[in-house]
């Protein structure tokens, strides 16, 4: 496993962390015992950063944490939650410093927690990101010892480049793999520069990129899979990272034919993230024990070659670009 600083702070995280989502819900069926079982491995496997929210679940994500980290003892990961989905209705008004505190406080429960590593906003409307009000809000709740650090979770790079212009900043968690490459051109460097953290959520376009889904796959009624296909309940771009479900079984297989012979599709995956040097951490999810371990396995891969890497290109270019290149 390799560890990267988290950016300002100077705390080191392993390169590939473990996302929580799948073990709160959307996601179909997974036990609590299986939840705990992929954390459990994910955390032996060298994995020291986690990735959850407060809508996980209704918080399922956030109490499962608690009990594996309560089990183990030790020194803790660097947990990181979100909060804003809660708001009913979703707009920028919602986002002030009542409401994210008692965001806070409830995570801080879920969590046994003192104070939060860190909170993100969790894919905002844009135009919160247009408001001075809301960062101040988090700079308070920072300054009263409930976080130690606030990020942003984005829908959009043009979100990601706005709110990295607030210096309190430390991170952004945004989209990115072979099939939603366009924060790499101009969003990375700058995170770079900047020495902002940089998550990478959906690593693996929902699964596609693990080679496993094929045209005859069911999913579970609760599975977002199955009922987030056109966006009905949240953004489409975190559903198969938004390219069309049989235009993306197609690229898959192009993107097999690159894979190296006794590699997982999925670890090939997250390995191509790991090549941009902007990239911090990847979360992959796992909905078991062997899942994590795949995944942290990834951390180890030799590098890819260029030829492959311009393949990678090519097929983003080609195949999937014209879906999702400047939607988000």
């Amino acid at each position: 496993m390799h560890y990267h600083n988290f950016g300002r702070t100077g705390r080191p995280v392993s390169n590939i962390g473990f996302g929580a989502w799948q073990i709160g819900g959307s996601w179909g069926s997974v036990s609590e015992e299986d939840g705990r079982a992929a954390l459990h491995a994910a955390l032996d496997s060298g994995i020291n950063f986690v990735d959850t929210a407060d809508v996980y679940g209704d918080g399922r994500s956030e109490k499962i944490i608690a009990d594996v980290l309560a089990d183990r003892g030790g020194q803790k990961p660097f947990v990181a939650t979100k909060a804003g989905r809660r708001l009913n209705p979703h707009t920028a008004d919602g986002y002030n410093l009542e409401n994210l505190e008692a965001f806070v406080d409830r995570s801080l429960k879920n969590l046994r927690m003192e104070r939060l590593d860190l909170v993100q906003l969790h894919c905002p409307p844009t135009e919160a990101f247009y408001r001075p009000e809301v960062f101040e809000a988090l700079d308070a709740l920072k300054a009263k010892g409930k976080i130690a650090n606030y990020g942003v979770s984005v829908e959009k790079v043009e979100e990601a480049l706005k709110a990295i212009e607030f210096p309190g900043v430390a991170s952004v968690q945004i989209i990115y793999n072979i099939f939603r490459q366009r924060p790499a051109s101009l969003f990375f460097p700058e995170a770079k520069r900047r020495n902002i953290a940089v998550i990478v959520r959906v690593p693996l376009a929902s699964g596609l990129l693990s080679g496993k889904i094929t045209r005859e796959t069911v999913f579970d009624k609760e599975d977002h899979r199955n009922f987030n296909r056109k966006g009905d309940a949240f953004d489409v771009g975190e559903t198969f990272a938004g390219v069309p479900f049989e235009i993306a079984l197609d690229a898959v297989e192009e993107v097999r034919k690159h894979v190296p012979r006794g590699t997982g599709m999925a670890a090939f995956a997250l390995r191509w993230i790991l090549m941009n040097e902007a990239v911090t951490v990847a979360i992959p999810g796992a909905r078991n024990a062997e899942q994590a371990k795949a995944n942290a396995s990834a951390s180890d891969l030799p590098v890819i070659g260029a030829d492959v890497m311009a393949a990678m290109e090519e097929i983003y270019r080609t195949r999937i670009a014209p879906h999702v290149h400047q939607r988000w």
